[in-house]
């Protein structure tokens, strides 16, 4: 390789660094925030009508393996709670992964779902899966909690 180009690539590298360095946490966090609040208001709002909800998994949804009240229940905390613990990266990989699965659930058992639908289906589960594999980043308890831990008494 030409030591012109690895000169380039070094100073683009060097440049990148520090912007990399301050922007990774705050999009990491943005990340978080924007499908958690997605999920987050899809399970007050199964709440708020529960037995609006009821209904719905007993006629409608075809939630595989589970019973219509066992899944409505499953995905209401799991909507409720998963996206507290993304928020604040409290076990992020986990919240993260556990929103996947209600996403995934809540794809494959609608059966009437629009072509759009799918499409933020798609985008909410990339974006899940982002913090499954990359961890909820340097804005989060885990980060934290791993640090204190890992630091020498």
């Amino acid at each position: 390789m030409p030591k012109s180009l690895v000169s380039l690539i070094a100073t683009a590298n060097a440049l990148v660094r520090p912007l990399e360095h301050w922007l990774t946490p705050f999009f990491d966090l943005a990340l978080r925030l924007y499908v958690a609040e997605i999920f987050f208001r899809a399970g007050w709002l199964k709440l708020s009508d529960w037995s609006g909800t009821l209904s719905l998994f007993d006629y409608v949804y075809r939630v595989p393996l589970l019973a219509p009240h066992l899944a409505a229940a499953l995905a209401t905390a799991g909507e409720l709670g998963l996206p507290v613990l993304l928020v604040v990266g409290l076990t992020g990989r986990f919240a993260a992964g556990g929103l996947f699965v209600v996403n995934l659930m809540a794809a494959i058992s609608f059966p009437d779902i629009s072509d759009l639908g799918m499409r933020d289906h798609w985008l909410w589960g990339t974006m899940l899966l982002v913090t499954v594999f990359h961890g909820p980043g340097r804005w989060s308890l885990d980060f934290l909690l791993a640090r204190r831990w890992m630091e020498k008494p």
